[in-house]
């Protein structure tokens, strides 16, 4: 990134200050991570480039409050940098690549986490926020928005990276919820079958969901089962994990 106005927005939306612990994912050459760690707050980065690492290190190794792990974020442990007192603050550039695997990594230790910021293209920030009945709505659209409030925070062009991308970029701010919008019982089931609906969208959900549930089923649920998995909402899902668990038991 180049455009030193859109960095300073950045900066100015996280809005670093001492005391608190910030993980930077992808950190690369350290543009963000320069003003984090005049912030004083305590920083770790995650770079997973062995070449990049060693710029980062020889950059800012004399800063007392900055930590550099070489590795795979989606290998790293997060609770590793659990602390008593500290809630994390996860900032970073999310590649196209890992950015559903990562999220789900982070979602998974939320309770760990007091925000997070991520520099995403638009069209996955557009699907992040999207909401039922639209063609972006999908399994990332519940899920996020099941742990995480969220909104779009700055609108980043092409232009303001070298060199340029053919895609517009956003950076979306995340949020956990302090309590549930919506009480699941088992949230890992609530993913699972919610990834179960979304790889058939094209099918009605008693079709996507056949595996798991039964006309009666539906029935029993009020939910109607010639709809499509984008015509349900969060709360929709939520009762049929719900349900689903309680049959199990």
């Amino acid at each position: 990134m180049v455009d030193n106005n859109i960095i300073a927005a950045i900066v100015a939306a996280i809005n670093p200050i001492k005391e608190q612990h910030i993980l930077e994912i992808g950190p690369g050459l350290g543009v963000l991570t320069q003003h984090l760690i005049a912030s004083n707050a305590k920083i770790d980065a995650v770079e997973i480039d062995r070449d990049l690492a060693q710029h980062l290190e020889a950059r800012f190794s004399k800063s007392s409050n900055f930590t550099l792990h070489c590795q795979d974020i989606l290998k790293f442990s997060i609770r590793s940098l659990q602390s008593k007192n500290t809630k994390l603050r996860v900032v970073g550039n999310l590649p196209y690549n890992i950015s559903t695997p990562l999220l789900f990594k982070l979602f998974a230790d939320i309770d760990l986490i007091s925000d997070m910021f991520f520099m995403l293209q638009h069209e996955v920030a557009l699907r992040l926020a999207a909401k039922p009945n639209s063609k972006e709505y999908g399994r990332m659209s519940i899920m996020a928005q099941y742990f995480c409030n969220m909104d779009i925070v700055i609108n980043v062009p092409p232009s303001a990276f070298d060199p340029a991308p053919k895609v517009n970029s956003s950076v979306v701010r995340f949020v956990p919820h302090a309590q549930p919008i919506v009480k699941v019982t088992d949230h890992k089931l609530l993913q699972t079958l919610v990834t179960q609906a979304f790889s058939q969208r094209r099918k009605t959900i008693a079709n996507a969901l056949k595996a798991s549930l039964t006309q009666n089923d539906f029935i029993v649920l009020q939910i109607d089962p010639r709809l499509r998995p984008e015509n349900l909402g969060l709360v929709d899902y939520a009762n049929i994990a719900n349900y689903i668990t309680a049959q199990q038991r």
